[in-house]
């Protein structure tokens, strides 16, 4: 396929961009299409006289855009404010409709925030159970976990179609499938999906599918849940009627308009093999990379199984932190976290099984629209020039390597929450900079650790090696930090 889409004014002029999973840029023709409804067309479209008509009709033909983008009717398709809101909606949204005392849900360790924390206040204000699948080397669930955790309580799955890090793409169709078998509903996060690949929520065989309008060239605060015909939700947002009852308040009818017509223009483009092009780019990238820095780059999550336009790589001898900031012609992402100058590795690819050093040397670099062989050359380029400047790693990159642990805290066959407050009392009165090795046999802990890490100032190096038991490395920080209020243990005590 070639590429004809005139440049972005946005991105003249500025480093390569490759951070498309975490924004894209505003299509100039989405643009284009909302413009009206911000400028002449301001009718409440719920409104009976005449300046209603076009907000109205506007809304109804997006409706529809959106839903033939991904195989559903019109009127499956409620508008949102957020992916967020839309995962808060279908999760909450069919806990709340079961009328179960004790709902269960199941989710997975690699899902995006918004389940997970959605997760979380199901547990504390509404009495669910939550069950969080492991995955693979690569990131992915295995089915069989899936139907071992199903039992008479489950209410929803919710599993990511993508992964946002390492493009890992789930069995979404087969998950689905033993969940409804089961007679569970299944919710499917396709944010970073729409639009890159083919998505038909009929072959899927989902019931709640979640779309993001700014992963998809369409400007932020706006995204929509399908819901499939029959499918009961609690209301998200009470009050007058708008989308179906289900989410109150005026329609957004320029954000609508631009979902819509972002969703038309990547229908559009899948159709012309728009993603065989960036895929083709991608791979040429990962070349390029590897031949200009041999040995040393490793593919993170799998190689064929994930988005055509991401690649997660870690390179040998330098932090990911380290090398973005040294490659100034790249705007791309790593999976870590950054606490007061400490970075912590990516919750992601230390649940899939990678030591401390290989995921603080994580780069996400993700390609779009707008992206060209000529940025593909001039990024690889920058980024070979800053490893190959880095080679054999400093004292300084070396510095979230676990040592040899001051304390041991044994939490086999405790719940995360009970080796979370065990761990609190040991480490009282311990010195700053002393490395604690934790024995979590919790499936939970490689997220509840990192979690834990981030509100109490203390630094998450990652799992090390051990024996036949899972154990997990944290530096402590400074006393100072420890005695800051944070978000503390409520968020363990409960739900559980």
């Amino acid at each position: 396929m070639t590429h004809n889409t005139p440049p972005h004014a946005g991105l003249t002029g500025g480093p390569v961009y490759l951070d498309y999973n975490a924004t894209t840029p505003v299509d100039p023709r989405v643009a284009e299409a909302m413009l009206p409804h911000l400028t002449r067309f301001f009718g409440n479209p719920s409104s009976d006289y005449r300046y209603s008509v076009e907000p109205r009709s506007a809304l109804a033909h997006a409706r529809a855009q959106v839903a033939a983008l991904i195989g559903a009717r019109a009127d499956e398709i409620v508008f949102t404010a957020s992916g967020s809101e839309a995962d808060l909606f279908a999760l909450r949204g069919a806990v709340l409709a079961s009328g179960r005392r004790r709902p269960h849900v199941i989710t997975q360790v690699t899902e995006h925030p918004a389940v997970l924390e959605s997760c979380r206040a199901l547990q504390r204000l509404h009495n669910a159970r939550v069950t969080l699948l492991p995955v693979d080397g690569d990131g992915l669930v295995d089915p069989a976990a899936l139907t071992e955790a199903l039992d008479e309580d489950t209410v929803l799955v919710s599993i990511m179609a993508a992964n946002n890090e390492t493009g890992a793409l789930q069995p979404i169709g087969e998950l689905a499938a033993r969940t409804r078998a089961h007679g569970a509903l299944f919710h499917c996060d396709a944010a970073q999906t729409a639009g890159k690949i083919p998505l038909d929520v009929t072959a899927l065989g989902v019931d709640l599918l979640t779309l993001v309008g700014h992963k998809m060239y369409a400007p932020k605060g706006v995204a929509a849940l399908y819901v499939r015909d029959g499918v009961r939700l609690e209301p998200v947002v009470y009050g007058g009627g708008q989308e179906r009852g289900l989410r109150a308040g005026t329609e957004n009818v320029a954000f609508a308009v631009a979902l819509g017509a972002a969703a038309q223009l990547a229908a559009d483009e899948l159709a012309g093999g728009a993603a065989v092009r960036i895929e083709a780019l991608r791979d040429d990238l990962h070349r390029r990379l590897a031949d200009g820095l041999p040995g040393r780059v490793r593919l993170n999550g799998p190689r064929q199984e994930r988005l055509p336009n991401t690649l997660n790589i870690s390179i040998d001898g330098v932090a990911g932190h380290r090398l973005l900031a040294a490659a100034r012609a790249v705007a791309a992402s790593t999976g870590s976290a950054c606490h007061s100058g400490a970075h912590t590795p990516s919750p992601v690819l230390t649940a899939m099984g990678l030591d401390a050093g290989r995921a603080l040397g994580a780069v996400r670099l993700s390609l779009g629209r707008w992206t060209t062989g000529d940025d593909i050359a001039k990024a690889a380029t920058a980024l070979t020039d800053a490893a190959s400047a880095r080679a054999g790693a400093t004292a300084s990159d070396r510095d979230s390597t676990p040592r040899d642990a001051g304390i041991t805290v044994d939490g086999t066959g405790l719940l995360c929450v009970t080796l979370l407050l065990k761990l609190r009392d040991r480490i009282q009165g311990a010195a700053p900079g002393t490395v604690v090795h934790i024995i979590a046999t919790d499936p939970v802990a490689p997220l509840d650790l990192p979690a834990w890490c981030h509100m109490t100032g203390h630094h998450y190096l990652g799992p090390v090696p051990g024996d036949d038991r899972p154990v997990y490395a944290v530096r402590l920080a400074s006393s100072e930090r420890r005695t800051r209020p944070d978000r503390p243990w409520h968020r363990y005590e409960s739900g559980h």
